[in-house]
């Protein structure tokens, strides 16, 4: 039984987050009023809070603060948004290095150390404050309130970060129920599991189901194959993120679940981005951050085409990421936002592409199960994996100064937790691995058919889905 929405959204979640020393429910309150302010408005505000990121980075990051002065870049004298192209752009491998002289210690409420999430072969540990928190919890929830479904009201969560299985304790069950949240394993998902999932949903009534975008689509396959109509009738929307939604995966999913499919954009480094409208637009989520969209040469491109994402994260303070490199390419739209608001309109991003991995019993795990483990590996500069089969993994590394020979065994020892002990995985050194025929960077590769239904669900199809 779920516990009254308004008691949850209202009382126990408000708690919660003071609890923490997250300001989440402040933001979300700024957030429902800035949505409505005309695009120069939203566009002052972006400075204001620029001009007090820099204040923060120069005065506690020593290498932004190299970056700035060496610019001739005042965070002070500041008078425009354009004023910040005299600092050269940051990429990961310039987190990576200079960890130790881009973190604010002494930020208030503390630092979290964390790693990239999402399909990067490149992996980044990096840190975050309550503020960034904040931002990312608010700008969902603004989001969802766009589709009708309000703060506490229920929702599944189809996930498998690490953060969250490892912390399946009796508390933070309860913390989950009483926020009316209920997560189900993305890592574990058998014919059986399945089945239970979509059991559970049904049980639990969700107003929202958020997950991967393949590992969404990859239950309603299953659902479907099963000749199986979850009966949700309180549903209002489900949101994919994680990765790129391709269009039959939202087919797929708006069809066996009967509502429609939102697309959500977002980083763990730079965090939640932009979101979906009922209006099938995405909107950035301007209040905190700044998208550049630049060519080749690193100057910004006419409104409509396609250029590589610089973003700036606005409330980033433990650990600046300013005129950060994304990975990702972008076009933002030069439409307004259909319903009034002055929010930026992004109207394509061109990400990455995974694929599933197959245990030997036939589990399906979202190809994230294995990017963690690598990404946890010490010296690790760059992986490919790629699955030949059910017991044969291939492991291409491209080692960095922190490299050792115990880290092969680590990658293996971690592998085979998640894929079973039978699993034979040759880890190959290499100088570099280069992109797809198509261009495109595929860091999991999985040669292993699902069959029917489900290999509709993978997201290696040819041509991802209009996300404006």
């Amino acid at each position: 039984m779920n516990l009254p929405h308004f008691l949850a959204g209202r009382v126990v979640y408000p708690l919660q987050e003071r609890a923490f020393k997250r300001p989440t429910f402040t933001y979300l309150a700024e957030l429902e009023k800035s949505q409505w302010l005309s695009r120069a408005e939203v566009e002052a505000l972006q400075l204001d809070k620029l001009r007090r990121l820099l204040q923060v980075a120069h005065a506690h990051c020593p290498w932004h603060r190299q970056r700035m002065d060496a610019a001739g870049l005042s965070p002070e004298r500041l008078s425009s948004l354009a004023d910040l192209a005299r600092l050269p752009r940051m990429d990961k491998q310039d987190a990576a290095a200079n960890r130790e002289n881009l973190v604010w210690q002494g930020v208030p409420g503390g630092t979290f150390k964390y790693n990239t999430g999402g399909s990067s072969g490149s992996p980044l540990i990096f840190h975050f404050g309550r503020t960034r928190q904040a931002s990312d919890a608010a700008g969902r929830m603004r989001a969802r309130r766009w589709w009708g479904v309000e703060v506490g009201e229920p929702e599944v969560y189809l996930w498998g970060a690490p953060v969250e299985l490892n912390k399946t304790d009796w508390v933070k069950t309860v913390r989950d129920r009483l926020i009316n949240q209920l997560v189900l394993n993305a890592f574990a998902m058998s014919p059986t599991s399945m089945d239970g999932y979509l059991d559970a949903m049904e049980a639990f009534r969700p107003r929202c189901v958020y997950g991967y975008a393949s590992s969404l689509a990859l239950l309603a396959a299953h659902a479907k194959e099963r000749g199986r109509r979850p009966r949700l009738p309180e549903l209002k929307v489900v949101c994919a993120t994680g990765e790129p939604l391709y269009t039959h995966q939202r087919e797929l999913i708006g069809e066996v679940f009967g509502v429609p499919v939102a697309n959500e954009f977002g980083s763990r480094d730079i965090g939640f981005t932009a979101h979906e409208t009922p209006q099938g637009q995405v909107l950035l989520m301007s209040e905190s951050i700044l998208l550049e969209v630049l060519d080749e040469a690193g100057q910004p491109v006419a409104p409509g085409e396609m250029g590589e994402a610089v973003m700036t994260g606005l409330c980033s303070e433990a650990q600046p990421f300013i005129r950060y490199r994304s990975g990702d390419m972008v076009r933002l739209s030069p439409e307004p936002d259909h319903a009034g608001r002055g929010l930026h309109v992004i109207g394509e991003v061109v990400g990455r592409s995974t694929d599933f991995l197959v245990r030997a019993d036939g589990t399906i795990m979202h190809a994230l199960a294995g990017i963690y483990v690598l990404r946890a590996t010490e010296g690790l500069a760059e992986f490919k994996l790629i699955q030949h089969s059910t017991r044969e993994l291939e492991v291409l590394a491209v080692p960095n100064a922190r490299w050792s020979d115990a880290a092969v065994l680590s990658i293996q020892a971690g592998l085979r937790r998640r894929l079973g002990d039978s699993v034979q995985i040759a880890v190959k050194l290499v100088a570099s691995i280069p992109p797809e025929a198509s261009g495109k960077h595929r860091y999991v590769v999985s040669h292993v058919r699902l069959g029917g239904e489900l290999d509709r669900a993978k997201s290696n199809q040819p041509k991802p889905g209009r996300m404006g």
